[in-house]
């Protein structure tokens, strides 16, 4: 297994694992190219892929720090960490076969390593809670990540820039966002 810096010319098989594994919808080209330009900072990126050959197994999508939005979903006040200094950790995606290794805590940390050398002190993220045995949440409470708040609903038709398909909704999603943070000193 090569786990490396993402590339352009792993957007295919980027997407194509994203909606399969979150929904139809949930990654396109103009969506994917958007958030892996957010993760490049001082000629670093933050983006991941892991791959068996040329398979795709997994990839982690990070936003340096200062290059992302900061929204109602973020409780900046109960971080203890100036928002500047957070990078945030979009998503991290494992393909069915290879779950249970280690794989997503293994992303990560290549994560976290490129945004403490983009300057970053700590990462947010707003994990899926009803992921497959509630996975995401573990594996970044494995890595250090403390909760912050639940959020009812995060990615409803409502509240997405764009429509998605949640694969466990079957349309409009419903699941819940757990805010966390995770501090890198």
């Amino acid at each position: 297994m090569n786990i490396r810096p993402m590339h352009e010319e792993d957007f295919e098989q980027v997407i194509e694992l994203g909606n399969l594994v979150h929904g139809a919808g949930y990654l396109d080209f103009q969506s994917l190219s958007d958030i892996y330009f957010k993760g490049i900072k001082n000629d670093i990126n933050a983006n991941f892929v892991a791959l068996d050959e040329q398979r795709l197994l997994g990839f982690r999508l990070t936003y340096a720090a200062d290059k992302w939005s900061i929204d109602k979903w973020c409780s900046i006040a109960q971080w203890g960490i100036k928002p500047e200094l957070v990078c945030y950790f979009k998503c991290n995606t494992v393909a069915e076969n290879a779950r249970g290794k280690g794989l997503g805590g293994l992303l990560l940390s290549k994560s976290i390593e490129a945004a403490r050398q983009q300057g970053a002190k700590a990462g947010l993220a707003h994990l899926w809670k009803q992921s497959p045995q509630n996975s995401a949440v573990r594996y970044f409470t494995k890595a250090g990540g403390k909760l912050i708040k639940e959020h009812q609903e995060r990615w409803s038709w409502e509240n997405m820039s764009r429509h998605y398909n949640c694969i466990l909704c079957a349309g409009d999603c419903r699941c819940t966002a757990c805010e966390m943070l995770l501090n890198f000193e």
